[in-house]
């Protein structure tokens, strides 16, 4: 951990753990893609609910991720650190939505939410820049994985998988 972060954000407090994805975002190298990585468990574990609930589920980690995400980057003193990952965690979620889940939906899932996140096409750009707070850490990331569940259930359509 950077020792800047080591005075600032503790595991031991539960909206810095969920903020920094599990601990995942205190990985020096790739942080978002590390708490998407961090995603894939707490998917998994979801697989036997039915779409209801985890749709549900999805939403609360919108829901909460808001006020973790803004409680966090308050706690650091920076907007969208980039150790704050939560967002990534639900960003996953949002990208399975009603998605058969198989190795290939899974690794095509998770390099579309990549992309979308790293390149933010419109509006993602658009929302990164201009909504801040809690909020707009969660909002660009979410509409990420709205374009990434769309891409990949027209992709899945379109497979022989």
């Amino acid at each position: 951990m950077h020792p800047d972060l080591r005075k600032k954000v503790s595991l031991a407090n539960p909206y810095h753990f969920l903020g920094l994805g599990f601990g995942s975002g205190l990985i020096p190298f790739m942080p978002g893609t590390m708490g998407s990585l961090a995603a894939m468990p707490l998917l998994l574990l979801m697989l036997p609910l039915a779409a209801e609930f985890y749709v549900l589920i999805t939403l609360l980690s919108i829901a909460i991720g808001v006020v973790i995400c803004e409680r966090t980057a308050r706690d650091l003193g920076v907007h969208d650190h980039g150790s704050i990952v939560w967002d990534e965690v639900a960003g996953m979620l949002v990208t399975f939505l009603l998605v058969p889940i198989s190795i290939t939906s899974l690794v095509l899932g998770f390099l579309l939410f990549r992309i979308f996140d790293i390149w933010k096409p419109w509006p993602i750009s658009f929302l990164d820049k201009h909504v801040h707070g809690g909020l707009g850490i969660m909002l660009d990331d979410i509409v990420a994985g709205l374009m990434a569940c769309a891409v990949l259930h027209i992709a899945l359509y379109y497979l022989p998988v």
